[in-house]
């Protein structure tokens, strides 16, 4: 045990003596946190609309008004003709154009069946489809505002729907994703310096050294490993206080559950990056690998995009994806309250899961003295 305290002190000043560490453990990942969780926002505004009026009736104007008062949508035209709108979309001086054919009017008042065309510019898929969707809801509202102004109960031939959002009611982009970024800068700590620890020594000399000491192997990787556990777990308490205290993410479920977990993925991960660095020669070739692996873990592990979206030989591969479980994880027990036994199954995944990594780091260590 002694051994294992000498290492960890070693490390602590080996950690602060570098000047570039200090930002990059207590400043960079904090502004990275507040700079991510503003720009990943999956909601879109200025969406520029053209409206095709064919009716050019008090209620097509009415539905066009409810369009330009919406925080979503700047209105820049409205014409008779569909054409010049489609010439807008090629100049890329609109996103979407939404048709109002003849007798709109007249069948609205019938309460009969009348269709609206949208054209949307897809090049950018994601923003095509939520902006059709911020449409079609405003088109919704407006139908319900007429029936209910004429005193109907039921509209025809559509069907009124009640939504309602557990968990997220006023659907905050920042509930969802910052404890998704919270992950992802701790991993990319861990990994990133872990996987450079060991090869740092190879490329200084200094593991030659510590090769002919009788330390063992084992004592060599805990003590490496403890003061990078150290700091991530600080890291991920000040960014959680942040996630709490400056961007309001609730907190529903254990504090006890989520540190627990926490350092037990914190240990994978560390234990993936000192592997990365017992197989490499150079810092250079440390951070290709780990840079290969983040990306790939990032991308599948459901934070950006849903895995239920993805192909099924992807969604099966993201079950060896350490972030897929913890980013699953952290947003149950902030967001939803869940219990330690709703996320048994993922602990014990990824418990398994460090000791394996952890034991092939130990035996892929070579210490030849």
């Amino acid at each position: 045990m002694q051994r294992i305290i000498y290492i960890v002190q070693k490390e602590f000043k080996q950690i602060f003596r570098n000047r570039m560490m200090k930002p990059m453990l207590f400043i960079m990942p904090f502004v990275q946190l507040a700079v991510l969780s503003y720009t990943a926002d999956f909601t879109v505004k200025d969406i520029r609309i053209y409206v095709q009026d064919q009716d050019m009736s008090p209620l097509s104007a009415k539905l066009t008004s409810k369009i330009k008062a919406s925080d979503n949508f700047t209105l820049k035209d409205v014409s008779y003709t569909y054409d010049e709108g489609f010439n807008k979309i090629q100049d890329n001086e609109i996103d979407v154009i939404l048709s109002i054919p003849e007798h709109f009017s007249r069948n609205l008042n019938a309460n009969r069946k009348t269709e609206l065309f949208i054209t949307a510019d897809a090049i950018n898929s994601t923003k095509a489809g939520i902006s059709i969707n911020y449409l079609q809801n405003i088109i919704h509202d407006f139908q319900i505002e007429e029936a209910q102004s004429k005193g109907l109960i039921e509209i025809k031939p559509g069907i009124n729907t009640i939504k309602r959002d557990w968990y997220n009611p006023g659907l905050d982009y920042k509930f969802f994703m910052v404890p998704g970024i919270l992950v992802l800068l701790v991993t990319m700590l861990a990994l990133f310096l872990s996987g450079m620890n060991i090869v740092r020594e190879k490329e200084v000399g200094t593991i030659e050294q510590l090769n002919v000491t009788p330390i063992r192997k084992y004592q060599f990787i805990i003590g490496k490993l403890l003061p990078f556990l150290i700091i991530g777990v600080f890291e991920f308490t000040v960014g959680l206080a942040v996630a709490l205290l400056w961007f309001k993410v609730p907190f529903l479920g254990s504090v006890g559950v989520i540190y627990m977990f926490t350092i037990v993925y914190l240990i994978l991960v560390l234990g993936i990056g000192m592997f990365i660095s017992t197989i490499t020669d150079t810092q250079q070739q440390a951070l290709f690998l780990a840079w290969f692996f983040s990306v790939i873990f990032i991308l599948m592990s459901g934070l950006f995009t849903p895995i239920e979206s993805m192909p099924q030989w992807a969604q099966d591969l993201t079950l060896l994806n350490p972030i897929r479980y913890y980013v699953e994880v952290i947003r149950l027990v902030m967001l939803k309250g869940s219990s330690f036994a709703s996320i048994k199954v993922n602990f014990l995944v990824i418990t398994l899961s460090a000791i394996i990594i952890n034991m092939l780091a130990i035996r892929n260590y070579k210490k030849t003295a």
